[in-house]
């Protein structure tokens, strides 16, 4: 028996970890097996679909940013981020492979936080606004002149 059968797994973690990556715990058998080679398909197209993404938010960035309304240039800039994040997270964080509970527990409270910010940021705008526009921050700005 060789000295790598003879350690328990968790002296593998515990001692050297050049061990757990030197093939002792691999987890595929057969890097050529049918299961392999459709996980690496995948990983190739979601790379491709990112690529093309990337691709057209630099084209637009370079060329088209000055036509477009400073709205829809972020509206089209948020929204292809926001695709570009979605294929990271359910491919790469393996959150797409999970149950539809676990992606509502992540998915709920990222959407009340972004919320959260775009409520606080409209609400300092107002407070700023009205500030600026009172009347009594007017009169005290004309008296120490």
């Amino acid at each position: 028996m060789s000295a790598h059968q003879t350690e328990s797994v968790q002296s593998l973690y515990e001692g050297d970890q050049s061990k757990l990556y030197s093939g002792v715990l691999a987890h595929h058998g057969d890097v050529n097996s049918t299961e392999s080679k459709s996980q690496v398909k995948r990983i190739w197209k979601i790379f491709w679909i990112l690529l093309a993404i990337t691709v057209a938010e630099v084209i637009v960035g370079m060329f088209y940013s000055h036509h477009l309304n400073a709205g829809v240039k972020a509206f089209f800039f948020l929204a292809l981020t926001i695709l570009k994040a979605g294929y990271i997270v359910a491919v790469f964080m393996h959150l797409g492979d999970e149950f539809k509970n676990f992606m509502a527990t992540v998915l709920i409270p990222l959407v009340l936080f972004v919320w959260f910010i775009i409520a606080f940021l409209a609400d300092g705008g107002f407070w700023l606004r009205m500030n600026d526009e009172s009347p009594a921050r007017n009169t005290i700005q004309h008296v120490a002149k």
